[in-house]
């Protein structure tokens, strides 16, 4: 298996972990907040999941942009 394919599929693998992980930390989570979007807002989510998605695509997009820049 490639360097690339392999460090792709550790990324999604831990993710989506990480992902699982913060379903079941959220389960008793009371404070809830929109997310206001240029046109429209979100539905009222937990603070704590808005938070953990954004810290998860940031860290997927990371690995993505990392192994751009060393191709290069």
């Amino acid at each position: 298996m490639s360097l690339l394919i392999k460090k792709l599929f550790y990324s999604a693998i831990f993710n989506s972990c990480l992902f699982a992980i913060l379903f079941i930390g959220i389960q008793n989570s009371s404070n809830k907040s929109k997310v206001n979007f240029l046109i429209n807002e979100t539905i009222e989510l937990p603070i704590s999941f808005i938070v953990g998605t954004s810290f998860i695509l940031g860290s997927i997009l990371g690995s993505f942009f990392v192994d751009n820049i060393k191709n290069e």
